[in-house]
């Protein structure tokens, strides 16, 4: 009998990455041409947090609070729950990160100065990332209908996520910023030890 000390993540994997891939695959042929208005919406959100326009993020967390909704039913909830009973919990944080950005849309208040100049480059860095995250599937080898893209899947819809509420600067408090930032953040952690299995 193997004591608890000696399981690795890779022993708690209920499918094999071929099987996730595959799924990745079908719901791209499922969804498609979605892709391509939610690239061009990403690009959008970016301009008004480059032009700094009236209301720039109070429009952005409205689209973001429907993209977090779509993912966490589309994706968790419809396909990845079928070979991952957890991911219907992970399916709520996604409804519970949604209805924070929607009540984050609709209380924020135009902020009176830009972002600090580090919270601003690394804010550019992580949406962009987001938005050119299905370049991953070509290095990997894999083929580009298994890419993972924004608006469609958690990972890079949570970096674009965290980089818009980074270019934002909001005016909130401590408690509020950690609201917004804690289910993406877990969101890439999980999906970084679930890739992690995948190597191993």
């Amino acid at each position: 009998m193997f004591e608890w000390w000696t399981y690795t993540l890779s022993d708690f994997l209920m499918f094999s990455p071929r099987t996730y891939w595959r799924m990745i695959e079908l719901y791209n042929r499922d969804v498609w041409p979605l892709h391509l208005p939610l690239l061009v919406a990403g690009l959008a959100a970016l301009w008004l947090a480059a032009a700094r326009r009236a209301h720039a993020f109070r429009w952005s967390a409205f689209g973001l609070s429907a993209v977090w909704l779509w993912v966490g039913w589309a994706f968790l909830w419809e396909r990845y729950a079928v070979i991952n009973w957890a991911a219907q919990y992970v399916a709520v944080a996604f409804a519970v990160q949604a209805v924070l950005l929607l009540v984050a849309g609709l209380a924020h208040r135009q902020a009176t100065a830009p972002p600090l100049a580090a919270s601003q480059g690394m804010g550019w860095l992580l949406a962009i990332a987001g938005l050119l995250y299905p370049l991953l599937a070509l290095a990997a080898g894999r083929p580009g209908v298994q890419a993972e893209v924004f608006g469609m899947v958690p990972e890079p819809t949570a970096l674009f996520t965290l980089g818009l509420l980074l270019l934002a600067g909001l005016p909130a408090s401590n408690a509020w910023r950690f609201l917004l930032f804690l289910i993406p953040l877990l969101c890439l952690l999980l999906g970084a030890a679930t890739g992690w299995t995948f190597l191993n």
